[in-house]
């Protein structure tokens, strides 16, 4: 364990010099966990899984073209609409242990991950794999979910931004490698996820062993305040309190009205991208994942932090009116490199994803502070979190509807289609983020729970 420790001693060095000393090591072995961890996720991330999916089973007896789209869509709407299960896990952890809870779901996301290399290429096959990935991001909600209250009793405030920032950072640029390597290994054999699979699954186990050294401060005190506690503070999934937070505050209501429609139009992109780039392009592995998920995953390091900057210093709502736009700017190239047929505008719509997701990734973790009151933040990020999840269940299948429909429809792409349809229902709910600050703006009606 030396090589750890070092390691580990290494990363301490950039560690916040307002933690403790020992939060320092704790926070340089949860750091140094994310190095692994990820590799495991390359496994699943849904463009570079929607890509293996879409050209292993393309052509196989018993799949016709209409299947495959659906299984397609299917794997990329995974990670979003496993969303839903966050308050089953909330409601699992409550009184347990969280580190070894968190550690758990860890090595049952590597299994299923690992799983997938085992999969025949049969008709049945397709469908164990949608199984097998949902399962997996359903687990891996759960690390997502419980992981903010390790975050949240270990570090302090004025801290954990930053902290959950550079995890970030080190996430996107681990995945970002693990795409790499799915990309090459594919390219150089078909059969090579069969192997390759599972070693990113021992990546992500090593990883695990790190995380389980974390500890959490007072874990013992917080474990028994929770059995103790009075049982209407105990999370469920109650959807009467879904609607309870819309009916009582109106700004937050508008907002996930807007963040609805563009989340749609978000969600419906990566479905016909995968598509497209193998049946027009006909591109290899590593070009179709190197646009779908490396190049994306590589801007996040350099873009979070210039989105940072300015989210600390202006409401959410308005964050999202000038945001949006990358998103926008993202499907108009995609339309563009389908009419005209341009890989390069693939490529520069792969650089405007990745700003995109750069914001949307600080948005997603604080956006809901700047509405809710300090003792109803799980209640608000639950609303925002389900109806994530409940536009996943429906953006991909419409973008894979619109794309078979209308394909070839007056002379223009069934992806064409799709992604003129992506433009303007995101054009929609970015007009309404602008409407909206502008009236809290002029109303003088901005929250008045605004993010410390």
């Amino acid at each position: 364990m030396l090589p750890i420790r070092l390691v580990e001693q290494f990363i301490s060095s950039f560690s916040p010099s307002a933690l403790p000393i020992d939060l320092q090591r704790n926070y340089a072995r949860e750091l140094l966990s994310w190095l692994f961890l990820p590799f495991m996720l390359g496994a699943m991330e849904g463009g570079a899984l929607g890509v293996v999916v879409n050209k292993v089973f393309s052509g196989t007896e018993g799949i016709d073209q209409g299947q495959l789209n659906i299984a397609v869509a299917c794997v990329t709407a995974a990670p979003n609409v496993a969303n839903l299960a966050s308050f089953m896990w909330a409601a699992l952890a409550h009184g347990r242990r969280k580190v070894p809870f968190i550690a758990t779901l860890q090595v049952g996301t590597c299994i299923l991950s690992a799983a997938i290399a085992f999969v025949p290429v049969t008709p049945w096959g397709i469908w164990a794999i949608v199984g097998l990935v949902l399962a997996a991001r359903t687990l891996w909600t759960g690390v997502i979910t419980i992981r903010t209250s390790v975050w949240r009793h270990n570090y302090p405030r004025a801290n954990r931004a930053r902290i959950a920032g550079k995890m970030a950072i080190v996430q996107s640029m681990v995945l970002a490698v693990s795409g790499l390597a799915i990309g090459q290994s594919m390219d150089f054999s078909p059969q090579a996820y069969h192997y390759l699979f599972p070693v990113l699954a021992v990546l992500g186990l090593i990883g695990n062993a790190i995380y389980r050294g974390v500890t959490l401060t007072d874990e013992e005190a917080i474990v028994q305040a929770e059995l103790n506690g009075h049982e209407d503070g105990r999370p469920s999934l109650n959807p009467a309190a879904i609607v309870k937070v819309l009916r009582e505050d109106a700004h937050y209501r508008s907002f996930m009205i807007y963040m609805f429609i563009f989340g749609i139009g978000n969600l419906m992109m990566t479905p016909p991208q995968i598509l497209i780039l193998e049946q027009q392009f006909k591109a290899n592995y590593f070009d179709s994942i190197l646009i779908t998920t490396v190049i994306p995953l590589s801007i996040m390091p350099i873009a979070i932090p210039l989105w940072a900057k300015y989210m600390d210093r202006v409401h959410t709502i308005e964050f999202r009116a000038v945001h949006g736009w990358s998103f926008v700017s993202a499907a108009a190239a995609m339309l563009g490199a389908t009419v005209f047929e341009s890989l390069p505008l693939f490529y520069m719509s792969s650089v405007l994803l990745g700003i995109g997701y750069s914001g949307g990734v600080l948005a997603w973790n604080l956006g809901h502070h700047d509405f809710a009151p300090r003792n109803r933040d799980a209640q608000y990020m639950g609303v925002h979190v389900t109806l994530n999840g409940l536009r996943a269940m429906i953006a991909p299948f419409l973008a894979v509807w619109i794309y078979e429909s209308l394909d070839h429809r007056w002379g223009v792409s069934g992806a064409a289609w799709t992604f003129l349809a992506c433009v303007v229902v995101s054009i929609i709910g970015l007009l309404g983020f602008v409407r909206l600050a502008r009236t809290m703006s002029t109303s003088g009606t901005v929250p008045t729970h605004h993010r410390p």
